[in-house]
C-alpha cells in the first residue's frame, strides 16, 4: 500500500510537496489549513480528496500515515510535536525551527514516537548537489579545508511588515530564510562539529520598498520590520575546516548569486544558480564545476547535469516517502538540522555581542 500524506498549509509550497510525494507513489490524502476556505481550493486545484480547517480534525479523521507542514517558521516545532505524538512522520519545511532548543524538543519527539523527522533542505536535492556530493563521497576532493555559502538577493526583501520580517514569527531575516546554501556547504563537508563562529548582520534598506522582491506576501502597513537584510559570518570546525558565508535580501551587489565554492585537498568546486533577476527561476543558469590538477595542468572540469527548474523541491518530498519507506538513505537527519540551527543561533548571538561565539 502507498504510504498516505496530509499536508498543512495550503500555500504555494503545497505544488511542489504534492509532486514529490505522488512521484514517489504516496497519496496525498488531506491538506489542512485554519484560512477560511483555504484548503478547500487547494484541494480543488491539487486534486486532493479531504480538506480540513483545523490540523486537530485532520489528524482525527483522515487516514494519514505521514504530514507535510508549510506554514510560517513559529509554528514548524509545535506542529511537528503534535503530528508526532499523534503517531505520524514528519517532513516539515525550513527552517527546521526558530532555534536549535526547539529542534532539540523535536528531535525528542520523534525518538519518542519512533517516526522519522526530515527537514525540507532541497538544495541537497538537486542534480548539481548529488552529483558533487558523489565526488566528495568517492574521494574526488579529498578533505574540504573551506568553504564559502552565498545566498544573496539585491532586491528581495519578500514583503514588508509581514511574518518574513517579524522575528517573533520568523526567527530570523536572510540568515533564517536563505540558510540552504549554509546547510549544503556542511553536507559537502561532512556536516563537522562547529567550534565558534564570528558574523555581523546589517538591517541596511529592511524598510525601503524599493529592495521588494518578485515574490512573497503582501505588505502589511501595521506590520514589523525587525530581523536583518544581510549577515556575513566566518564559523570553524572542531576539525580545523571553516566556513564563510554571505546572505542576503536586500545588498548592493549585481544580481542574484545561489553557490556554493570549496577548496579540497585534491579537488575544489562549485554548484551555482545564477538569476538575470532576483527570485525568477525561469531566469536562472545551473553549474557545476570541478577544479584539479592533472599532468601538471590546472583543469577545470563541467560537470553536466539534467535540468532542474524548481531546485530539487519535489526530488526533496520524494526522498521522504522513500526514505520512511526504507527505500532510500535520507537526504538529511535531525543531528545535522540542529548542528545547523546551532551555527546560525550563534550567527545571530555574535552579531549582538559584537564577538565570536563557542558553539
Amino acid at each position: 500500500m502507498s504510504t498516505k500524506v496530509g499536508v498543512i498549509g495550503a500555500g504555494g509550497m503545497l505544488r511542489y510537496h504534492a509532486e514529490g510525494f505522488r512521484k514517489a507513489g504516496a497519496t496525498v490524502a488531506a491538506v489542512a489549513d485554519p484560512a477560511p476556505g483555504a484548503a478547500a481550493k487547494a484541494a480543488k486545484q491539487w486534486d486532493i480528496p479531504a480538506a480540513f480547517e483545523s490540523v486537530e480534525a485532520m489528524l482525527a479523521d483522515a487516514d494519514i500515515d505521514a504530514v507535510s507542514i508549510i506554514v510560517p517558521n513559529k509554528f514548524h516545532m509545535p506542529l511537528a510535536i503534535q503530528c508526532l505524538a499523534a503517531g505520524k512522520h514528519v517532513f516539515s519545511e525550513k527552517p527546521p525551527a526558530l532555534n536549535a532548543a526547539e529542534v532539540q524538543e523535536m528531535i525528542d519527539a520523534a525518538n519518542a514516537a519512533g517516526k522519522k523527522l526530515m527537514f525540507n533542505f532541497n538544495n541537497r536535492a538537486r542534480p548539481e548537489s548529488i552529483a558533487m556530493k558523489n565526488y566528495v563521497a568517492d574521494g574526488t576532493v579529498g578533505k574540504i579545508n573551506s568553504a564559502q555559502a552565498k545566498w544573496i538577493r539585491r532586491t528581495g526583501i519578500p514583503g514588508f511588515g509581514g511574518w518574513f520580517t517579524t522575528k517573533a514569527l520568523s526567527g530570523g531575516g536572510p540568515v533564517i530564510d536563505l540558510l540552504h546554501m549554509i546547510d549544503l556547504a556542511l553536507y559537502f563537508m561532512g556536516y563537522p562539529d562547529p567550534a565558534h563562529v564570528l558574523a555581523q548582520t546589517f538591517d541596511d534598506h529592511i524598510t525601503d520598498k524599493g529592495f521588494k522582491g518578485p515574490w512573497g506576501i503582501p505588505d502589511r502597513a501595521d506590520g514589523t520590520n525587525d530581523v536583518e537584510a544581510a549577515a556575513h559570518g566566518f564559523v570553524t570546525f572542531k576539525t580545523g575546516q571553516v566556513l564563510t558565508l554571505q546572505v542576503s535580501w536586500a545588498e548592493m551587489i549585481k544580481r542574484e548569486e545561489v553557490s556554493v565554492v570549496f577548496q579540497g585537498s585534491k579537488a575544489g568546486g562549485k554548484v551555482e544558480r545564477l538569476f538575470g533577476r532576483d527570485g525568477l527561476d525561469e531566469t536562472a543558469i545551473d553549474t557545476c564545476e570541478l577544479y584539479v590538477q592533472e599532468n601538471g595542468c590546472s583543469v577545470n572540469r563541467s560537470i553536466v547535469t539534467e535540468a532542474c527548474e524548481d531546485m530539487g523541491r519535489s526530488a526533496s518530498a520524494a526522498n521522504f516517502i522513500h526514505a520512511i519507506e526504507g527505500k532510500a538513505e535520507p537526504f538529511n537527519t535531525p543531528d545535522q538540522a540542529l548542528k545547523l540551527m546551532k551555527i546560525i543561533d550563534a550567527i545571530y548571538a555574535s552579531a549582538s555581542s559584537g564577538v565570536p561565539v563557542a558553539v
